[in-house]
């Protein structure tokens, strides 16, 4: 089972969606997710940052699954979105498929991603014992 860190010493994660640090038992086995996009298997783009973030969800689940884990797994994300303002919409949907799973995150604003459609793109990092 991994073992988040959050120690009294420092600040509290802000907003408390997330660790400071993630601990993974020894012989885990781990699982990088290159950055998913808000594209799906047909090509069609989401037109909103929900529409884009519910479909990157959505294929890190199915990532994850293919490896026999589930976004509890999850240890490290990194998000990232080519506008502040679409920081709300992302942690709107982050949390629903989060729930109160709280991996380590960062979240930084772009200048843009590999394609000008993309919004979003969100990188990941799993381990399993």
């Amino acid at each position: 089972m991994n073992k988040a860190h959050n120690p009294p010493t420092i600040g509290e994660p802000i907003g408390n969606t997330y660790s400071h640090g993630i601990e993974t038992p020894p012989g885990a086995r781990w699982l990088h997710l290159a950055g998913q996009v808000g594209r799906t298997k047909e090509g069609k783009y989401g037109e909103t940052i929900e529409e884009q973030s519910d479909i990157v969800w959505r294929n890190i689940a199915a990532i994850l699954g293919s490896a026999g884990m589930g976004i509890t797994d999850i240890v490290k994300i990194v998000i990232y979105v080519t506008d502040p303002r679409y920081i709300p919409g992302a942690r709107e949907v982050r949390a629903r498929y989060l729930n109160s799973h709280r991996p380590a995150s960062t979240l930084v604003v772009v200048s843009g991603l590999a394609d000008p459609k993309f919004l979003i793109e969100i990188e990941a990092i799993a381990a399993k014992a």
